[in-house]
């Protein structure tokens, strides 16, 4: 039985499957990683601040025009369109086969295919609040601003994004929701994914159940405890597993 055989027979013994995935399960949706983004605007703008530093949150505070700038033009893709990866995973939760979604992405592309159950450890780009009067905005409020920092209509203040910045704290319920989740699952797929950031990476530790997929294009360093590895891209992988499943 070769690899996506394995996975697909697992995948229909499983009824509690969590996902945990990361930049990768975009890519093919468009989608740049975070270092790929952030070095093609540092080429474009001959910038001297490196990827971590623009999206801190004390650079946030002291250099919101910066931010803004790379936020808008390397970190939002309103026009992209989920792929195979996000489709299947949506697939299975109308199934009753998938229990959640643990991901690192902000773009919104698991709820877009259909995906109700997902936590977003790192926030979302489609949700926004004012600093000041705690108003919430969309992702069009952020797009369509006028202004290089965008403000609140009603108080003046600086709206901003609710996405984790590097100096912030990930949500407590959003990580309590992820274990407990990852506590009871019997099947683990790992995707898109170098799990080298933390602390969101060392939730995998959690997992109790039969079996672990790792599903990325390098080598990792969870691979020695994974049950099973393809190095493949991962909306061609579950297009196929999909069909697998049908």
């Amino acid at each position: 039985m070769d690899s996506l055989s394995t996975l697909a027979s697992w995948i229909g013994e499983s009824s509690s499957i969590v996902f945990f995935g990361g930049a990768g399960t975009s890519t093919e949706s468009g989608i740049p990683d975070f270092r790929s983004a952030a070095g093609l605007y540092l080429t474009e703008k001959s910038s001297p601040y490196p990827p971590e530093q623009m999206l801190s949150h004390s650079f946030f505070i002291s250099k919101p025009e910066v931010f803004f700038d790379f936020y808008r033009s390397k970190m939002l893709h309103p026009g992209a369109e989920p792929n195979g990866a996000h489709k299947l995973l949506a697939r299975l939760e109308h199934e009753g086969r998938l229990s959640a979604i643990v991901t690192q992405n902000i773009d919104g592309l698991h709820q877009k295919a259909g995906s109700t159950r997902v936590l977003e450890l790192h926030g979302s780009v489609h949700r926004n609040h004012c600093m000041k009067c705690s108003r919430p905005y969309g992702l069009e409020t952020i797009l369509e601003s006028a202004e290089t920092v965008p403000h609140c209509p009603v108080c003046g203040g600086v709206i901003k994004p609710d996405v984790v910045l590097y100096e912030e704290e990930l949500d407590r319920r959003v990580l309590t929701d992820s274990i407990q989740a990852l506590s009871s699952a019997d099947l683990l797929i790992i995707g898109g994914t170098s799990l080298t950031v933390q602390p969101a990476a060392s939730l995998t530790a959690y997992f109790r159940g039969r079996h672990a997929v790792m599903l990325n294009a390098e080598p990792t360093a969870y691979d020695s405890r994974a049950d099973l590895i393809i190095t493949d891209r991962i909306g061609h992988v579950f297009e196929r597993v999909g069909e697998l499943l049908a």
